[in-house]
């Protein structure tokens, strides 16, 4: 059985849903720069850490670990309280976090997500941010 397991340092982002622009008569549909920058990012790490291995082909079980920052304006015994995981994030949405890693992943890790059969996400405050992928 292969692990691959890596870290992605930077504040994570849930998937956003695609704009859409008018350029004359046409329709641009694109995707937000903060989830491109987020999902390039993760794309990076994994690239890294399968060292150029061939994307996987079998099932697939993924684990992501969220770390977000808690907000600048808490009060030191809110901090405390999230710090100690006695407060969890509510914003991103985990589901949105993990669609974006899932998206990036693809082509990397595995040719398709749809090879993912076991999914384990979880999100808390840390005051290192990032996302945690095995």
């Amino acid at each position: 059985m292969l692990h691959v397991m890596f870290n992605v340092d930077c504040n994570p982002v849930g998937k956003q849903r695609p704009k859409f622009r008018k350029i004359g008569n046409f329709v641009q549909t694109y995707t937000p720069k903060k989830t491109v920058d987020f999902e390039q990012q993760v794309r990076k790490a994994a690239e890294k850490a399968m060292g150029g291995m061939e994307p996987l082909e079998t099932p697939v079980a993924l684990y992501c670990y969220v770390r977000l920052l808690p907000g600048r304006s808490f009060p030191k015994k809110r901090l405390e309280a999230c710090l100690n995981g006695l407060e969890r994030p509510k914003k991103p949405d985990l589901d949105n976090v993990v669609k974006a890693v899932q998206d990036a992943l693809n082509g990397v890790i595995y040719k398709d997500d749809a090879q993912i059969v076991s999914l384990h996400a979880t999100k808390k405050y840390d005051m290192n941010p990032g996302v945690e992928i095995l």
